[in-house]
């Protein structure tokens, strides 16, 4: 069984709060915008961390991660995008990745809007975890936790780290 931190969109922030629930996990999933190297330098002290770069990402940021991360967790195929689209209306990028990988986990991160479907269609779960950064347009920054036990996917949780708040 693995637990699992999924979040997004950080934006260079990284907090008390979300390093909290990382000291609770086996692995971190990041579906970009990261925002720096020191947001993923941080994350990868306490866990294994799984990422994808996003639209805002650096050189630094693009040259440790993916653009497109796809791997096995458990006996569950992963793949996570930073701009995938939603269902039913994915970018012909990820349409062309769900065909082509058959995942049953699809993370996609971008739009700041937490969302959990289960596409009947594709045959996949599409999770985005919203925005856990405090840049962005979103009201509460958000993350999703939940456990993988061989096929399963258990004991999915949304966290609120409270408001956005604004910068300065």
């Amino acid at each position: 069984m693995k637990k699992i931190l999924l979040l997004s969109d950080t934006h260079s922030y990284i907090d008390n709060g979300i390093l909290k629930y990382v000291n609770q996990t086996d692995e971190v999933w990041h579906a970009g915008d990261i925002g720096n190297i020191d947001v993923l330098e941080k994350l990868e002290e306490k866990v294994q961390v799984r990422s994808v770069y996003g639209n805002i990402d650096n050189h630094l940021v693009r040259s440790a991660t993916k653009e497109i991360n796809t791997f096995i967790c458990e006996k569950i195929k992963v793949c996570i995008i930073h701009i995938g689209g939603k269902p039913p209306s994915y970018n012909k990028k990820t349409n062309i990745l769900i065909k082509k990988e058959k995942p049953k986990i699809l993370v996609c991160g971008h739009s700041h809007i937490l969302k959990v479907e289960y596409d009947k269609v594709k045959d996949v779960l599409y999770i985005n975890p919203g925005a856990a950064g405090r840049h962005g347009f979103h009201k509460k920054r958000t993350m999703i936790r939940f456990e993988i036990n061989g096929k399963e996917i258990e004991n999915m949780e949304i966290i609120e780290l409270g408001n956005r708040s604004k910068l300065s």
